[in-house]
């Protein structure tokens, strides 16, 4: 039987419990491996249960193979039997078997802090999520109290072109938050320019109480000259959902993890990992 421990839960959390849904990467740069490292980063006590078990690399995916959703039950089950949950980052979900499994339990577990990273495609231009999955992943987002698509999948939530530059890739995150009720991280990388810039935006109908001051809170940064991007999107979903359980307002969440990410690529080069898109050095500031 699952527990809801909601009413215990301690108002500070010194370390936070974080729960990675996702699938894995046997080159450790995204999905699973990529997570646990970051939530680590963060300070945060990381687990995980195995949404799918993907043959991939810094050059792209060779094969998914998915466990039963049985058995994706089982681990979901396995962990909020005996742990309280402070914050999930769900990565990706493969189908909508999947996507409808996690769902149910979140709803019954209802963790404190859920951030959604719709996977939908890798670095490598692999998809990774069915197209008949994308209506399961739309009702899930109103599970997510952030989810964290790239402009790619933006434009897909958004039933839109592709952004082509920062105020429509803003104007869209605006429809999806509202749409799906919930807060949007706008993540600027795949744009050119300098500077990337992120934003959590926050277009809701009822934004009192809202985390984000005046619905709209901007970060930037110099864009760092690395092909090192393999696994980004799920080492900033998260290092967010860390920092959020772990008690930091919204801003300060994303400026921590926003500078916390500029530094580890900046010394992603120097891992030597892989002849593709290397990962991020989730660990600089342990080096």
């Amino acid at each position: 039987m699952t527990v809801n421990h909601a009413a215990s839960r301690p108002k500070s959390i010194r370390v936070p419990r974080i729960l990675s849904i996702a699938g894995t990467d046997p080159t450790g740069g995204a999905g699973v491996q990529a997570d646990l490292k970051s939530i680590s980063a963060m300070g945060g006590y990381a687990m995980a249960v195995v949404t799918a078990l993907v043959a991939q690399n810094t050059r792209g995916v060779r094969s998914v193979h998915l466990p039963p959703v049985s058995f994706l039950r089982e681990q979901l089950e396995a962990v909020s039997d005996d742990v309280e949950i402070d914050g999930v980052k769900i990565g990706m979900l493969a189908d909508a078997d999947t996507v409808t499994t996690v769902k149910a339990w979140l709803d019954e577990v209802r963790p404190p802090i859920v951030v959604l990273d719709p996977v939908m495609v890798a670095t490598s231009g692999d998809r990774l999520l069915a197209e008949d999955a994308e209506a399961a992943v739309r009702d899930l987002c109103r599970s997510a109290d952030l989810i964290t698509p790239n402009v790619p999948e933006l434009a897909v939530l958004a039933d839109a072109s592709e952004a082509q530059t920062w105020a429509d890739a803003v104007a869209q995150a605006r429809l999806v938050s509202a749409r799906c009720d919930t807060v949007v991280l706008v993540k600027g990388g795949h744009l050119v320019g300098d500077r990337v810039h992120d934003a959590l935006v926050d277009a809701r109908s009822a934004p009192e109480g809202s985390p984000v001051p005046d619905g709209l809170f901007e970060a930037d940064a110099p864009r760092v000259d690395t092909e090192c991007t393999h696994g980004t999107g799920c080492t900033l979903s998260s290092a967010m959902a860390t920092r959020l359980a772990a008690g930091d307002d919204w801003p300060t969440a994303l400026i921590t993890v926003k500078a916390w990410l500029t530094r580890a690529l900046r010394s992603a080069d120097a891992l030597h990992v892989g002849q593709g898109h290397g990962p991020v050095d989730h660990f600089v500031d342990l080096r």
